[in-house]
């Protein structure tokens, strides 16, 4: 049988005190480490929030903080006023000692200083107003704020320190705050003397005494600045000249400034925010002002399109970024946009202007440089590729004298122009083409200006004249073989004469001389009279002027007559001709004159070339036919012709001889007699060595069925 149990014994007013005060310091611990971990859990939120509302949770933790010291020493003071109170209960009926009225009032004073210090201690500001506007207590924000110390507003009227609100404004609304008691929302104040407004956000609670209200207490936040921030936002929101929006993360618009409504063509915000987000794309798809769902929010710059309200489109610079609640979601993004449709077609414009110029001066026969004024190339068309063989990038950017082989006259005209001492000049000069050749350039020059109208350079136009004066040179040679030609018939005439007589003499004499030494002397006279009269006669055939069309021509006999006039100078460089003549070739259609010119040219070449390797050589001239055609072949042993020059030997100013031994001219000269026979003229090497020429004309019969035809 178990013993009875024995009853608790009461516990004692001191351990019920030692209890609660150990509840109240758990409790209050417990809040202040409860607001520093949600705090410390809500830091990398806070990190992604407005700067300037960072401060309401660090405000509120100070806040929880400042409470909960405040609430332990009233409840320290509690503590005091129950022992008094006791103190007073156990000792009923008996009048107080002034040693305790003394302490109680002291516990009071102490108590309503705590108060005032607290809320002393607040950023914000903090009032007691009775009803009829009475301020009863304020703390010191608000006498920092009105310039006044704590006894000079207590029992002040708060309407003889504020403009507004009025006191007509506070009454129109009293009975709606009498029935709720509670009031919250922004409040606007202008202080008498002052011309700036204030706003707070404020809350307002009634003091209740029994049933009836008997004042308000007021706490207000300053939010000013940030209202001020807000107004000039929205000032700069509806005066900017670039769209700016407010769009759902799907791209519906939620705000638009008027300048984006003007810029879509609409004529109120609210007709703009009615329109379908679809009707404002271009392309089918996802509206163009939303972005994707794992989007991060950060900032985009691009190119959009968008369709206006009349259904034109217009092309727009869109920057946006993503604005987030306090959770890290994102709610909507906030961007601008900028018509740059204009901008767009102007820059297409110019690219096809810019276009057009360079085709330009890519067709344009001239190379186009600018100089400017500390002798630079800043421009340099691509033509200089075909005229000198350079890169444009070879010359841009370096000074005139910077570059090798430049030319002392290009110089001159470049300074003359740019000194003004010529508007327009032109010069001449040599250039040196990059594979070694020189070109003669004729270069006309003048002045450039800016769009400010000052002198900032010098535009050239260059052209290749190297083919004009080489043609000249040759017309002026023509000219002198023409006067030439004049001059030998004169002489050849006036030498037939004197031939004539030594060689009717010296045939007398031969048969009436009966000396055999005197006889053969004779004969040697009579043969060199000859050999002068045939050479006279050679002579005269090829300064005769040419005839009027083509002829038929004994292509043996223009060759032989060819021979006899080169005959000295081949004897002379010991070389042989090896000339082996068919005797029933037909007839060929030409002119003998040119003929003999293409003829004359092939033999100095062949000449020029046996000298180059050797002291001494042979050429071999050979004919044939070969269906309606004749040929003659210039066959020599010198040192042929290099593979790499063959494709290049009829061009005109092509040349492999050490210069001033040639102009580069013979062989195209050549090709275009026989093209206007139509004819043809062949190179190549042959198998024993050396070069060969071979020269085709169609033969007379074959030449009349082609004209009659």
């Amino acid at each position: 049988m178990n013993p009875p149990s024995q009853p608790t014994p009461p516990r004692s007013r001191d351990q019920f005190d030692r209890e609660e005060s150990q509840l109240w310091r758990w409790a209050l611990g417990f809040m202040i480490v409860l607001s520093v971990a949600l705090s410390a859990l809500l830091w990398e939120r806070l990190q992604s929030i407005p700067y300037e509302l960072r401060a309401i949770p660090l405000g509120i933790l100070a806040l929880s903080i400042l409470f909960a010291v405040y609430a332990y020493g009233r409840r320290r003071q509690v503590s005091e006023l129950k022992s008094v109170l006791q103190g007073l209960q156990e000792h009923v009926g008996a009048a107080p000692s002034e040693e305790q009225l003394d302490q109680l009032s002291q516990m009071i004073m102490r108590s309503q200083r705590n108060f005032k210090e607290l809320i002393d201690s607040f950023d914000d500001v903090a009032c007691a107003i009775s009803l009829d506007g009475s301020l009863r207590t304020v703390n010191r924000r608000i006498s920092q704020l009105l310039g006044k110390t704590y006894s000079e507003l207590v029992g002040q009227r708060i309407y003889d320190f504020i403009e507004e609100p009025t006191r007509d404004d506070v009454e129109r609304n009293m009975a709606r705050f009498l029935d709720r008691k509670h009031w919250a929302g922004a409040v606007r104040i202008r202080l008498k003397d002052s011309a700036r407004p204030l706003y707070f956000d404020c809350v307002v609670n009634a003091i209740i005494k029994g049933d009836e209200v008997v004042g308000v207490s007021v706490l207000g936040r300053d939010v000013t600045e940030q209202r001020e921030k807000e107004l000039r936002f929205t000032e700069l929101f509806e005066t900017l000249q670039e769209g700016v929006y407010f769009s759902t993360p799907e791209g519906k618009l939620l705000d638009a400034n008027p300048a984006l409504v003007s810029m879509l063509g609409y004529e109120t915000k609210d007709e703009l925010l009615r329109t379908d987000t679809q009707q404002l794309n271009v392309d089918s798809g996802s509206a163009v002002l939303g972005r994707a769902i794992d989007d991060r929010g950060g900032v985009r710059t691009r190119e959009v399109k968008l369709r206006r309200k009349d259904g034109s489109q217009a092309v727009f610079l869109d920057s946006s970024r993503a604005v987030w609640d306090t959770s890290g979601k994102i709610i909507r993004y906030q961007g601008t946009l900028v018509d740059i449709t204009e901008k767009r077609a102007m820059e297409r414009q110019l690219q096809q202007q810019e276009e057009f110029r360079h085709r330009l001066l890519q067709s344009f026969p001239d190379l186009i440089l600018v100089i400017d004024l500390e002798e630079k190339y800043t421009f340099v068309s691509e033509r200089i590729r075909d005229l000198l063989g350079y890169q444009p990038e070879h010359m841009l950017g370096r000074r005139i004298s910077d570059l090798e082989n430049h030319s002392a006259e290009l110089a001159v005209l470049y300074h003359e122009v740019a000194s003004s001492r010529q508007l327009f000049a032109s010069a001449e000069y040599g250039a040196r083409h990059r594979d070694g050749s020189w070109r003669t350039m004729r270069a006309s020059a003048s002045q450039l200006f800016g769009t400010d109208g000052k002198l900032n350079g010098v535009i050239m136009s260059v052209r290749d004249v190297t083919v004009e004066r080489k043609l000249e040179q040759q017309i002026v040679q023509r000219e002198r073989l023409a006067a030439m030609g004049q001059m030998i018939g004169g002489v050849a005439h006036e030498l037939n004469n004197p031939l004539t007589s030594i060689l009717g003499v010296s045939e007398l004499l031969q048969d009436s001389e009966t000396s055999e030494s005197a006889r053969k002397q004779l004969g040697m006279l009579q043969q060199q009279a000859r050999r002068a009269a045939e050479i006279i006669q050679n002579l005269t055939y090829f300064a005769r002027p040419p005839a009027a069309g083509k002829s038929r021509i004994n292509l043996g006999d223009v060759v032989e007559r060819t021979l006899n006039l080169h005959a000295y100078s081949l004897r002379k460089s010991n070389i042989t001709v090896d000339f082996l003549r068919e005797q029933n070739l037909p007839y060929a259609s030409g002119d003998p004159q040119q003929l003999m010119q293409v003829f004359l040219n092939l033999i100095v070449n062949a000449e020029q070339a046996i000298r180059e390797v050797r002291d001494k050589g042979t050429l071999r001239i050979r004919m044939g036919r070969s269906e309606d055609q004749v040929w003659v072949a210039f066959q020599d042993d010198g040192p042929g012709i290099a593979p790499e020059n063959l494709p290049n030997l009829f061009d005109p100013f092509f040349t492999t001889k050490r210069p001033g031994r040639g102009t580069g001219l013979g062989l195209s000269i050549c090709k275009a007699v026989m093209k206007e026979h139509s004819g043809t003229i062949e190179a190549a090497n042959s198998p024993e060595g050396g070069a060969v020429f071979t020269v085709t004309l169609p033969n007379a019969a074959s030449a009349s069925t082609e004209t009659s035809s």
